[in-house]
């Protein structure tokens, strides 16, 4: 196995923290010895073992071995002890990074392994690992959530028919990995209709179990919030918040007891107060005006575009145009993931990776 290989197995270890370790990142590590693997971990829990840990208990002896590792060891001591010491005292010969910790807390490690005489190499596959933690890494270097929108379409890129049926364009492994999905994200955002025409519960139903529910919000200008819907009558068990965009009549949303309402005037304005409150990365699912607006105004972050293989010929579609490009000068998005989910097709796309700045 080469060191390449090992981080693409760290990077897929990684994966198994999803919706069980935020606000921290995902993290896996392989121990190699002569090109053998001799121990492995992951980041499972917040809170628990990080993955170096895990992979040195995975290990009788790591004297010499080489650590591949998706994030740079913490040199802090947190919820766990400094990782960087556990590597030094199991006399580890050299360590490789996909990336680069932002946090100014837990950064720092390369040094200290460098200082101890371990032999550090970063950088390896870093646009892999900078997708896999966007949202963490995105929330470190800018005032609002990593932003990510979740469309499921015809193969001519339409949400619902003519008569605005949309249940269900996507087959059932599509809809069970949009639960997987939402267990991932901090908050699901839907648009006030999409919120009466679907009545939606935007919870997380499958597994992972999210360590911490998503909460719900419901984008809003005008019209009444009402408390037949999902997202109301559950916003007891899932909290639910309604934002009122736009600099209109104060009054124009109706909202039911119990659910708090805010007011932002624009969408921008919308997503800073989402991050003050704590939310990093939000996931939108929906309507066609709320996603062709986060779109037009540049605030997607990332598409998660599921594609069935239907005709509708007409109905409601996915994407409006928007400013013309010559084409050697149109935006070109990161294909960060492409497989099949049964019959559809998942394409995920990145607007930009969040690498370290130079």
């Amino acid at each position: 196995m080469t060191e390449r290989d090992a981080m693409r197995r760290a990077l897929a270890l990684a994966r198994r923290g999803w919706g069980r370790v935020a606000p921290n990142p995902m993290v896996g590590a392989v121990l190699l010895r002569n090109g053998r693997p001799i121990g492995e971990g992951f980041h499972a829990e917040f809170g628990g073992p990080h993955a170096e840990v895990s992979a040195l208990a995975a290990c009788s002896d790591a004297a010499g071995a080489t650590c591949v590792v998706t994030l740079e060891p913490c040199r802090h001591e947190g919820k766990t002890p400094p990782c960087t010491e556990a590597l030094i005292e199991a006399r580890v010969g050299r360590v490789v990074v996909a990336l680069p910790d932002p946090d100014p807390t837990a950064g720092g490690g390369v040094a200290g392994l460098r200082a101890a005489g371990i032999d550090v190499d970063v950088g390896l596959l870093a646009s892999e690992a900078a997708a896999l933690n966007a949202p963490f890494l995105w929330a470190r270097r800018r005032p609002t959530p990593f932003v990510a929108l979740k469309v499921a379409t015809s193969l001519d890129g339409l949400l619902a028919d003519a008569r605005g049926s949309s249940r269900w364009v996507s087959g059932p492994e599509a809809r069970e990995y949009v639960h997987w999905l939402r267990a991932g994200f901090d908050a699901i955002g839907v648009g006030r209709r999409t919120a009466e025409e679907d009545d939606p519960r935007l919870t997380a139903r499958g597994h992972p179990e999210p360590r911490r529910p998503p909460r719900r919000v419901i984008f809003a200008r005008e019209g009444p919030i009402a408390n037949t819907w999902h997202l109301v009558r559950e916003a007891e068990r899932h909290p639910t918040m309604v934002i009122r965009v736009g600099g209109g009549d104060p009054g124009a949303i109706q909202a039911s007891p119990g659910i708090p309402t805010i007011a932002a005037p624009s969408l921008e304005d919308a997503l800073v107060q989402l991050r003050v409150d704590g939310v990093e990365s939000l996931l939108i699912e929906g309507g066609g005006t709320l996603a062709r607006a986060m779109l037009q105004e540049g605030l997607v972050d990332r598409v998660y575009w599921i594609q069935a293989p239907r005709w509708l010929g007409e109905g409601v579609a996915a994407f409006l145009p928007g400013a013309p490009h010559p084409l050697a000068e149109a935006p070109v998005w990161t294909v960060t993931e492409r497989r099949a989910l049964g019959t559809d097709t998942l394409l995920v796309v990145d607007r930009e990776l969040c690498l370290p700045e130079s």
